[in-house]
């Protein structure tokens, strides 16, 4: 492997692209390292400019290609406990830790890494880089840059996205599905239940009817689905904030919870079910004089990734892999199946462990960026050279 990659790394964990901030920083950092190699870069950045996603082309101007995508943003480490700084790459052995080092940095950086090369290499067909903005908050950022990328580009024959496999190839993986639930109530001194209604016990009421759709799913997990860990269709509710003080009726509560399809499944069916549940919980509140209110607005609803019969990216990474494994089904989500719905054929493959994503003390292992950097020449060499 060249130290190059390694530097890569060390300089793309060094920008803090957690969710909420900006990832214009670490954008501007590889525009300006592919205009020293002579490499055109286009932006596509959000509504106000604070971030943006970014396309570029390695090669000739013609169908066929390569695209290799991944995002920039990272998740927080607010209330981790590291042993060492989160945004500055640390060698632990063959370990190299740092905030995004797995997920996914470390693929960015073995791509980055072998551009000098590629670049000198007149390909017959173009390699892509697609790199994203808020892939960890719903995949907010992708589906502008797959629409402005498919204006200039001639339709490619497959995309890998880089995320987390241990570089096994992932050819299926789960949706995911954000929602926040606000139910109001009505505030009142506590000792005077008949009055007022809590909001934080209404939803209460809420979550446990969707633990009742979660132990349902769990029961009912559909045979197809062996591949997956779990072979289910998953609701959890990770947050939760409501009410002001303990001897009052709380008037406010709100959670945020999200659902994880199995491809083919259909997450606005659970959204619609709490939806009835909670109109019936109003309902019985209303004949008591109570008027409460339930809103649940969907955050983000990313698509899974359907294994493709015939699939032209599969084909190509089993192609070059020295590995022989049996195709995997990852129950996180990606942005693969955006890729996919717009018609272009897509797997998943990359470097690092998804066990160690979001985790305090992250990392990626010196080996599997060794194995991503060869898997990526023999991909270009056998496809576009």
């Amino acid at each position: 492997m060249k130290l190059a990659c390694v530097e890569i790394l060390r300089s793309l964990v060094s920008f803090p692209t957690v969710s909420r901030d900006s990832n214009r920083p670490l954008i501007d950092w590889v525009r300006n390292y592919l205009a020293d190699l002579r490499i055109e870069s286009h932006l596509v950045p959000n509504a106000d400019g604070t971030k943006a996603n970014l396309f570029a082309t390695v090669g000739p101007s013609a169908p066929d290609g390569l695209v290799l995508s991944g995002h920039t943003d990272v998740v927080p480490v607010d209330d981790q406990k590291w042993s060492s700084d989160p945004f500055q790459l640390t060698a632990r052995g063959a370990r190299l830790q740092g905030r995004g080092a797995a997920d996914m940095k470390g693929f960015i950086a073995a791509v980055l890494a072998r551009i000098p090369d590629w670049s000198r290499a007149r390909l017959r067909r173009p390699m892509h880089l697609l790199l994203s903005y808020d892939e960890e908050i719903g995949c907010l950022g992708v589906s502008s840059m797959i629409s402005a990328a498919s204006e200039s580009l001639h339709q490619p024959a497959a995309v890998i996205v880089g995320e987390p496999t241990g570089m096994r190839l992932a050819t299926q993986h789960k949706g995911v599905c954000v929602a926040a639930t606000k139910v109001t109530g009505i505030s009142g001194h506590s000792s005077l239940t008949h009055r007022g209604e809590s909001a934080v016990m209404l939803a209460g009421e809420l979550i446990a009817h969707l633990r009742e759709i979660s132990d349902k799913l769990a029961s009912q997990g559909p045979a197809g689905a062996r591949a997956f860990d779990p072979p289910y269709t998953t609701v959890s509710v990770n947050r939760i904030s409501g009410g002001t003080a303990v001897n009052v009726t709380a008037a406010l509560c709100e959670f945020v919870w999200d659902i994880r399809p199995l491809p083919g499944a259909d997450s606005g069916a659970i959204v619609s079910a709490l939806a009835a549940h909670g109109e019936h919980l109003l309902a019985q509140l209303a004949r008591q004089g109570k008027r409460c209110e339930i809103e649940t607005t969907v955050l983000a609803d990313a698509p899974a990734l359907r294994a493709e019969k015939d699939g032209r990216a599969a084909e190509l990474v089993r192609a070059v892999t020295e590995r022989h494994e049996t195709d995997i089904a990852v129950p996180f989500g990606t942005e693969a199946g955006y890729f996919q719905q717009a018609g272009w054929s897509t797997v998943v493959c990359g470097p690092g462990n998804i066990e160690q994503a979001h985790r305090p003390d992250e990392f990626i292992e010196r080996s599997q960026l060794e194995e991503c950097e060869t898997f990526l020449d023999r991909l270009i060499h056998r496809h576009l050279a």
